[in-house]
């Protein structure tokens, strides 16, 4: 079992950035391959990015490519989204989600932390 909790969002500026952090308990947190998703307001949840187990490959959405950087940090079971020019359609609530066999299949999600970005 692993428990994900999000922090860090909050409402900035158009052109500001944020960090998001997600702190993971339980099971040995570089056994998991992490990911960062996120849902706006009558949309399906979608995919931001995704890193390694020891943080070597990174993954992102086109959306979001150049713009954010996931990276994380074994020794303190975080993995954080450092989010930079942030735009108006970056809206949304966010999670981090833990994928033990690679599959891309997640097996634990977080609860979420809402990022709003006003224009």
């Amino acid at each position: 079992q692993v428990q994900l909790v999000e922090s860090g969002g909050g409402l900035v500026q158009a052109g500001d950035s944020l960090r998001l952090s997600c702190a993971a308990s339980g099971r040995t947190f570089s056994s998991y391959i992490m990911g960062w998703f996120r849902q706006a307001p009558g949309k399906e949840r979608e995919f931001v990015a995704r890193i390694g187990r020891i943080g070597g490959r990174t993954y992102y959405a086109d959306s979001v490519k150049g713009r954010f950087t996931i990276s994380r940090n074994n020794a303190k079971n975080t993995v954080y989204l450092q989010m930079n020019s942030l735009k108006p359609e970056d809206t949304a609530v966010y999670y981090c989600a833990a994928d033990f066999a690679g599959t891309e299949s997640y097996d634990y999600w977080g609860q979420g932390t809402q990022v709003t970005v006003s224009s």
